[in-house]
């Protein structure tokens, strides 16, 4: 039996599983599952060892399973109270479950087709629908937003208020941070924390692929610097630094001005000659806006600070086997 086979067999039996428990009101014992559950081994010790793997799992995913002690452990019995599981009927219309249905085909968020089809089912059911839209536009998966496992408990830090503590990965190594997180965002493919950095005593910006371990958090409410009205997006590579801006001055060409502008829009910058323009960055990262720089070949230059210009000069020459002199 193939790993996709196996897949499917197990889910069938858990929803035949979370089905039997559902059914009653009084509790369905183990040895009663094990008979009327297909899916399940004859063998009693394979037949506990599936169910109880079988009854975590299903907890895991916020089925209250609730156990009825009987006075016996042969008599215990398991039930689903119905009332604290089922969601109440939504009242979608056919025309708002397809668009549901449309946005589930086209937009994944770390998250496998079966997973958002459990999940439409429990809204009012499935369209009929995995071929085309409510036009008969054929769907496909357009893009795959990806989950990360920090994404959950940031997203309740910056809901509730909370202070999370986290190990992140820095030029330098591996540093705890203790944050106020304020704004998750997703852009250029990947996840970003604006947040307060306690250390630095001011906004700093975390990419969350390079925490390492798990996110501690605090007390609800915790937090005390209030978040921005509006918090800057700072997302660039060169602003995931570890070590004070330095605001570097970088002239761009005419033929390039529009390309720079984009990626900069919310520098300083200044008029130039014959169509150029300065731009003055906050850096953070060094070797992040090198490459940045380098990107546009000849047609960018660091100007200031003189040690800038000169870390870029120097590390020019190493690339190409020369030196200094």
């Amino acid at each position: 039996m193939t790993p996709i086979d196996k897949s499917a067999e197990k889910f069938e039996r858990q929803m035949n599983l979370l089905a039997a428990l559902s059914d009653t009101s009084q509790g369905i014992r183990a040895s009663d599952i094990q008979q009327r559950v297909p899916g399940y081994n004859p063998d009693h010790d394979s037949f506990r060892r599936t169910f109880e793997r079988d009854k975590k799992d299903l907890l895991s995913l916020g089925v209250p399973i609730e156990v009825v002690i009987g006075t016996t452990a042969e008599l215990t019995a398991y039930r689903v109270d119905k009332t604290k599981y089922e969601l109440p009927d939504p009242g979608l219309e056919s025309d708002e479950l397809a668009a549901l249905h449309l946005a589930l085909e086209t937009v994944a968020v770390g998250s496998s087709q079966a997973d958002m089809a459990r999940a439409l089912w429990r809204l009012g059911g499935v369209v009929d629908a995995a071929t085309s839209d409510p036009l008969g536009v054929p769907v496909g998966e357009l893009t795959e937003i990806p989950s990360d496992p920090s994404l959950v408990p940031l997203f309740r830090a910056v809901t509730e208020r909370r202070v999370a503590t986290f190990a992140y990965e820095t030029v330098a190594g591996t540093a705890e941070r203790r944050v106020e997180p304020w704004h998750l965002d997703f852009k250029r493919g990947r996840w970003t924390l604006s947040a307060f950095d306690g250390e630095r005593e001011d906004q700093r910006n975390f990419r969350l692929d390079r925490i390492r371990g798990n996110v501690s958090l605090g007390d609800a409410g915790s937090q005390t610097h209030p978040a921005p009205s509006t918090v800057a997006e700072h997302s660039d590579p060169w602003e995931f630094g570890d070590t004070d801006p330095v605001i570097v001055s970088v002239k761009f060409d005419a033929e390039v001005v529009l390309f720079a502008a984009d990626s900069l829009r919310s520098c300083d910058s200044s008029e130039a000659s014959e169509g150029s323009r300065i731009f003055h960055v906050p850096v953070t990262n060094w070797p992040a806006f090198r490459s940045f720089v380098l990107s546009f070949l000849d047609h960018a230059e660091i100007l200031e600070p003189p040690e800038c210009r000169a870390a870029m000069v120097d590390w020019l020459l190493l690339l190409a086997g020369g030196s200094n002199g």
